[in-house]
């Protein structure tokens, strides 16, 4: 049991890849937080944890809002006792468009708040805990458009790029505390992230098969699972000389020296 005994908050953790990392952990001897905006998703996922013969706890928080978070801290705390891991994962686009033909100022603020501000608010509740026990590992999901977009997605892709700022700079404050912190680049992943580009069926399964021919080196789409494996590796004892790195968890991606031409041409 790689993770024996750890506790583990995991946010967004109900479905795609949260979810797949929180069921690994837990597979691994971790007791785990599981965190969302909806309490009965975080609640459901809890239950599968229990299952599988391990404490867990369902927690509803908006990452966003500091008081929902540092709240989130403190029950783990109160339940139990330390916090070992944190893994960033909450975050996704939820508006429309994003160029800069119709990028708002309001899109930005939100976008960035989702998936910036949170990661951020995130780190500071759980940090103080993690000096106290002078021991941690925090892993920021960041995207692969931070570095390599496919499209133009400008806050997005700006706030996943700032994740991987924070990553650097919290991985040089924090190593003299034995806190290790890493982020993990998905490429593209099969979850319910594409829902809202796409219908699941028949054509979408015509789409990822042509996507991942294009502009995949080892020519499949991932799969939430994929992205679980090297969380663990972070999570636990095997990275304990490891921190301030970024992990490309994506088929290959980036070594095609072109843009991703594909989605763009598709319009996605």
């Amino acid at each position: 049991m790689l993770l024996e005994n750890k506790v583990a908050i995991v946010t967004g953790g109900t479905k795609g890849m949260g979810k797949a990392i929180a069921l690994k952990f837990a597979q691994e001897g971790c007791n785990v937080v599981v965190t969302s905006r909806h309490i009965n998703e975080a609640q459901k996922v809890a239950k599968e944890i229990e299952k599988l013969g391990h404490r867990s706890l369902g927690i509803k928080a908006d990452i966003s809002k500091n008081a929902e978070v540092k709240e989130m801290a403190a029950q783990t705390i109160r339940q139990f006792k330390k916090i070992d891991i944190l893994v960033n994962n909450a975050g996704g686009v939820d508006v429309t468009g994003g160029d800069t033909t119709d990028a708002t100022e309001a899109d930005w603020d939100h976008i960035l708040d989702v998936n910036l501000k949170g990661v951020f608010l995130c780190c500071m509740a759980v940090v103080p805990h993690m000096k106290k026990q002078k021991s941690g590992k925090i892993i920021n999901i960041s995207s692969m458009g931070a570095v390599n977009p496919a499209v133009s997605v400008l806050h997005y892709h700006a706030a996943k790029a700032g994740v991987l700022g924070l990553n650097t700079n919290l991985a040089f404050e924090l190593a003299p505390f034995n806190i290790h912190v890493n982020a993990i680049v998905p490429g593209p992943i099969e979850t319910p992230f594409w829902d809202s580009l796409q219908s699941p069926g028949p054509e979408r399964d015509k789409f990822f098969k042509a996507l991942a021919a294009k502009e995949v080196p080892l020519g499949r789409m991932g799969t939430p699972e994929d992205i679980a494996g090297p969380a663990l590796f972070l999570a636990s004892g095997m990275s304990d000389y490891v921190t301030g790195q970024v992990i490309y968890v994506a088929g290959g991606q980036p070594l095609l020296s072109q843009a991703a031409t594909f989605l763009s041409a598709q319009g996605q």
